[in-house]
């Protein structure tokens, strides 16, 4: 494999920048050629491959492009706030993507912990090889507290799935799936003015009624394009949970550049919506970005309009 590579790659060369080319050109081009063949070869894996991976994690994955994103919800907890039930789907539903990248693959993910867990699934996660990248709040007065730790890796994917797996077992968060035995609880809002107003098409998962908004600027971590965006945690995730009488729980984040954090700050505020939180996620992307956790319980169109107001003050666009 590496001989035909090799000679495929002097002939490129040759043909591409000539034969009195400088010395840097041709490691360049050849430090390109390279990489962009492991990846060929290694994004290919076999569907028995990542059945494995799928065995690992206990949990089918849904598949988006080249990203395969596996579901941890903290079913296992009951959490309120402001006397409101929070469904998995609305703010407790951890996750873990892989992407094919630099010849092998990365994993990005966020995972909802108590704070007693934190430090024995950090520990796991370290000694496996993982990244940590964030460890923060998403919301303020919840019983009990949640904690969401961010983490990167890269590698054999089956080796980072039992990295990922071995460090949850450090918690209670379900490692395996329970059948679902009863449909899913229905969405009572008006979900079309919801579509209208945001600009996107939102979808109904456990009760919850979610959009994620892509930016228009491309975003980059370690040299590797994160998309598509939804997937890989770096589009505008907003989540509506109806609390009845036409009102409606709303949580996510914006996903923004310096300049536009203060805006985005005044436009909620100014329409009756908190900011619970605002840090990053990531360690080396580009842009540079930082992500924005809100919470309001109000008049579910009245909420939808100051989101709205927003997403106007960020370079996202409308699907």
């Amino acid at each position: 494999m590496r001989k035909a590579l090799w000679t495929a790659l002097v002939a490129t060369s040759v043909l591409t920048i000539g034969t009195n080319a400088p010395i840097d050109e041709w490691e360049a081009l050849a430090s390109s050629f390279i990489c962009s063949a492991r990846a060929a070869d290694t994004s290919q894996m076999k569907d028995t491959e990542w059945t494995k991976v799928d065995e690992i994690l206990g949990r089918k994955p849904t598949v988006t492009d080249d990203v395969r994103r596996y579901g941890f919800p903290r079913s296992d907890l009951s959490v309120t706030l402001d006397g409101i039930a929070i469904k998995s789907a609305l703010a407790l539903g951890g996750w873990v993507a892989f992407k094919p990248a630099h010849g092998s693959t990365m994993i990005m993910g966020d995972l909802v912990l108590l704070e007693s867990e934190i430090n024995p699934v950090m520990t796991k996660m370290i000694a496996n090889g993982i990244d940590i990248t964030a460890v923060h709040n998403h919301l303020l007065r919840a019983t009990p507290a949640t904690f969401y730790m961010h983490v990167a890796g890269h590698g054999d994917p089956m080796k980072l799935a039992t990295a990922v797996r071995d460090a949850l077992a450090e918690s209670k968060t379900p490692l395996t799936v329970a059948a679902q035995t009863s449909p899913a609880p229905a969405v009572d809002l008006d979900t079309a003015k919801l579509d209208e107003i945001i600009g996107s098409k939102g979808q109904s998962t456990g009760g919850v009624y979610q959009f994620n908004v892509p930016r228009k600027d491309p975003v980059n971590e370690g040299g590797v394009a994160l998309t598509p965006p939804g997937p890989m945690g770096v589009a505008i995730g907003i989540n509506f949970q109806p609390t009845g009488g036409g009102k409606a729980a709303i949580t996510g984040d914006f996903v923004l550049t310096g300049e536009e954090v203060n805006p985005v700050v005044r436009a909620l505020k100014a329409h009756g919506i908190d900011v619970t939180a605002l840090h990053s996620h990531m360690l080396d992307e580009n842009p540079r970005l930082y992500f924005m956790h809100f919470w309001a319980n109000a008049d579910t169109i009245a909420l939808a309009k100051g989101l709205r107001a927003a997403l106007d003050r960020t370079a996202s666009g409308k699907m």
